[in-house]
């Protein structure tokens, strides 16, 4: 399997942009330096981050630049299985539909913009520099 063909494996983090930044959500790749996008919601950003760990890769490959592989936290599968209400099962899959996305990426993108509004939400410690 190539570089390109693992895009999928690399962890990103996903949050708000705040309406002075533009709005909309960035999205960011931790193992891959300087490698971000944004989009008007989270799946238009999952798929923009996903266009620029493509080409980030590509230029390291055309560049003879090491490829990071993709972290993964210690103990964490990305995967669980989950139980709800049938009804809320059947709506999720409507708005999926609605949206033209698969069940698991309204779901993921929906996760990962409730973190970034969390995050969002809360103070962050200031460093000490």
């Amino acid at each position: 399997m190539t570089e390109l063909a693992n895009a999928d494996k690399y962890p990103f983090t996903i949050r708000p942009l705040s309406n002075a930044d533009g709005g909309g959500f960035l999205i960011e790749y931790p193992d891959l330096p300087g490698c971000h996008s944004d989009g008007e919601t989270p799946e238009e950003a999952i798929a923009n981050g996903r266009d620029a760990v493509h080409s980030y890769l590509a230029s390291c490959r055309k560049h003879g630049d090491p490829i990071p592989k993709p972290s993964s936290p210690a103990g964490s599968s990305g995967q669980f299985r989950l139980r709800m209400p049938k009804s809320l099962h059947a709506r999720l899959v409507a708005r999926a539909e609605s949206e033209g996305v698969s069940l698991n990426m309204l779901v993921v993108a929906a996760a990962a913009q409730s973190l970034g509004q969390r995050e969002a939400a809360t103070p962050r410690k200031k460093s000490r520099a």
